[in-house]
């Protein structure tokens, strides 16, 4: 049976005709948003790929700043800086060998006496990690500008969603419709995107990996009370990347404080930051509220359940 729209109905839209099409919209909607948030994203050699090193490892869990400390971690256990009285950091003897991008980068701000928190904004190391990144990119272990775009888009899909159901409630409550079956498709339409709209860093690929890895190095978690000097340079690194700055505080309490290394954790669920930025209806059995919506009798004329 056709409905046709009543003049008392709000927008001109009956009712029962809103409901129906909202929550169909809703769905393919968060569908959709829930496609892109967690499809899979590795790219079929990621698994088979060279093992992941303790700075890679440190983006991976905890992003540039972490990596960041890996690498003073992984200098610091080899002897290759130290820090002066005046908190400035500064190269001990020669540089040693097999150095990575970030570590030169960041030998090279402590040969200049650079301070710890100055290290994000050096040109040099700023560009090695810009490297890291895009290696993990291309691993398919963090997600790419591209689909994270997608993510914020269909993010955005929902939101609007959810503004025009809130418009339609408040029209429909100032007219005096019922608007229960709205109010309930909006509750969990908001949590959706409450839960959707941070983008994700890690792929699912990603997060796989820092698991197994984590579960692997356990014994270097500072509540083991690991040695690090029987672990050598790489273990401090690895360390840090995998257990945050408490390592490094672990290894070497001297250094860490007077460098002004804050000591914390890194979270096992990770980080989220930047843009990468991460993630209704009802009440009775009414329209969008209150009566039957059968036929449109108990809909008040086209009142009904979409306000």
């Amino acid at each position: 049976m056709i409905v046709h729209a009543a003049s008392g109905d709000t927008w001109g839209i009956p009712g029962p005709t809103f409901i129906r099409y909202y929550i169909l919209t809703a769905v393919v909607v968060v569908a959709i948003a829930v496609y892109q948030r967690f499809r899979p994203t590795a790219g079929p050699t990621a698994a088979t790929a060279d093992p992941l090193g303790p700075q890679q490892v440190a983006y991976l869990n905890g992003g540039p700043e972490l990596a960041v400390h890996a690498a003073l971690g992984g200098l610091r256990g080899s002897g290759a800086i130290g820090v002066r009285p005046d908190r400035r950091l500064t190269t001990v003897g020669a540089a040693p060998t097999g150095l990575t991008p970030l570590d030169q980068a960041i030998h090279w701000a402590a040969h200049q006496h650079s301070r710890v928190k100055d290290l994000p904004q050096d040109e040099r190391v700023r560009t090695a990690l810009d490297q890291l990144r895009n290696g993990l990119e291309q691993r398919g272990l963090l997600a790419n500008d591209t689909q994270r775009a997608r993510v914020r888009f269909w993010a955005t899909i929902m939101i609007a969603l959810l503004g025009i159901g809130v418009l339609r409630l408040v029209s429909g409550l100032f007219s005096g419709h019922p608007v229960g079956y709205l109010l309930l498709t909006l509750v969990p339409l908001l949590i959706a995107v409450l839960v959707l709209r941070r983008v994700p860093l890690r792929t699912r690929a990603g997060r796989a990996a820092l698991r197994g890895i984590r579960q692997e190095y356990t014994h270097l978690a500072p509540a083991s009370a690991p040695a690090y000097a029987t672990y050598g340079a790489t273990g401090a690194a690895m360390g840090v990347a995998l257990f945050g700055t408490a390592s490094l505080w672990a290894l070497d309490p001297g250094f860490a404080e007077q460098a002004e290394i804050q000591r914390q954790a890194a979270s096992s669920s990770g980080w989220t930051g930047g843009s990468d930025g991460s993630y209704s209806d009802g009440g009775s059995s009414g329209g969008d509220g209150g009566s039957s919506c059968g036929g449109g009798g108990g809909c008040g004329g086209g009142g009904g359940c979409g306000g």
